[in-house]
């Protein structure tokens, strides 16, 4: 049983009208995300459909089948026959065509490379291997819910190799480098298994990189490897890249990455600095499928369990204080809730409201401040009297705003 509830803001006795901004200096990450905006123009993402190709584009699509057809060049890719008149073919001939800005010639050079690749590296059958990285599932690089678009989320983070043993591990030798490389393809596959290579569908992914403490100059050979690999054969597979958790150096990572990076892939850069993680990410997924460590509803064992509980969303201004009532409760019914606030550093607490005006009102938990890096809460309590669930967040004493999502679930009493 579920009902609407009302949030109420009241503001701190003491806020004051705010004043005028001072003049600052902008922080390095900022001069360099209004960089990054002035250069790379927005990402457009393409529909697919011939029908809306430009005439250019459609001879050059038509041009490209000819091609193969005369090459000989036969096979499949992800399952899907190159030649033969099926749909998801022109969509991933169009996603070759415009990775070489539909430059026939290139395209058809690209596809015969990939295919070579595929073969020799057995790309086909690679998701089903055991390659020994069961520790860094779910750490390092793992596929994750979706995003408001549908499209499958896929999360990087590389900041457990600043731990010697474990660098040494993964990458002490090549051996070790092309098995970790293989390993990082294998989820790429998984992500692209889920896409729909259909025109008007699903056909890409979005990547969240995590570069908190990411060792920058023990990783750059394994970095320049990877993503010269997948721009060579993933072409076009991505939507968008978010970074979060960006750290001042990172002027030197996107200059070491550049030259391996097209124009258009620059396009689909989204910069987050650290204390904006879940506001960046809340703009592209739902909290339910933001993994807790960012500030969302997710926790690992959740997506085993079908689709996530939608959550609803509030903002939480500098100087308000948030009240979320939960009415209707019946005695001896169950209330279980989630709630999160991105960055935290705010007051929070929950007490049980009877309706009964003889009854006091229960403080299920008490005022605490809760830090920026703790996860969500998640709790319960059932009561013996009716009335209504209220959730406190206090954010009186900053004047920042921040985003936050809740979402609950009443069980009635059993007969």
């Amino acid at each position: 049983m579920e009902a609407s509830s009302p949030i109420s803001i009241q503001p701190s006795p003491q806020e004051q009208p705010e004043a005028s901004p001072k003049p600052f200096k902008k922080s390095f990450v900022s001069s360099l995300m209004e960089a990054a905006t002035l250069r790379s123009p927005s990402f457009k993402e393409d529909t697919y459909f011939v029908s809306n190709l430009k005439s250019s584009e459609k001879k050059a699509l038509q041009e490209l089948k000819e091609k193969l057809s005369a090459s000989n060049v036969s096979g499949s890719m992800w399952g899907i026959p190159l030649l033969g008149g099926d749909e998801r073919a022109d969509v991933l001939l169009l996603k070759f065509l415009r990775a070489r800005d539909f430059r026939v010639s290139d395209s058809l050079t690209m596809m015969q490379k990939c295919l070579a690749w595929r073969k020799e590296f057995r790309a086909d059958t690679i998701v089903d291997e055991d390659l020994g990285f069961k520790d860094l599932e779910g750490v390092v690089a793992y596929m994750h819910g979706y995003d408001r678009e549908g499209h499958p989320v896929c999360y990087n983070a590389y900041g457990v190799f600043r731990d010697k043993e474990m660098y040494e591990r993964i990458f002490g030798d090549d051996e070790k480098l092309k098995r970790f490389l293989r390993w990082r393809v294998q989820v790429l596959e998984r992500g692209i298994n889920l896409l729909h290579f259909k025109p008007g569908g699903v056909n890409s992914l979005i990547q969240v990189t995590d570069l908190k403490d990411m060792p920058k100059r023990e990783l750059r050979v394994a970095s320049n490897q990877i993503l010269s690999l997948f721009q060579d054969n993933y072409p076009e597979m991505v939507a968008r890249k978010v970074f979060i958790n960006v750290p001042w150096y990172f002027s030197m990572l996107y200059s070491m990455f550049s030259p391996f990076i097209t124009q258009r892939t620059k396009s689909k850069f989204v910069i987050s600095k650290e204390g904006n993680v879940a506001e960046t990410l809340y703009k592209f997924i739902r909290p339910e499928n933001v993994p807790v460590q960012y500030g969302g509803l997710s926790r690992p064992d959740d997506l085993q369990n079908g689709p996530p509980k939608p959550a609803s969303e509030f903002t939480v201004k500098g100087g308000e204080k948030v009240n979320i009532q939960i009415d209707g409760i019946e005695a001896g019914a169950t209330m279980t809730w989630d709630i999160v606030v991105g960055g935290w550093d705010v007051e929070y607490s929950a007490e049980f409201v009877p309706s009964s005006e003889g009854s006091y009102t229960i403080a299920i938990e008490k005022p605490r401040r809760i830090a920026a890096s703790e996860e969500p809460v998640h709790n319960s309590f059932t009561s013996k009297e009716a009335g209504g669930l209220v959730l406190s967040i206090d954010n009186s004493a900053s004047r920042r705003r921040k985003v936050a999502a809740y979402r609950y679930i009443v069980r009635k009493p059993t007969a």
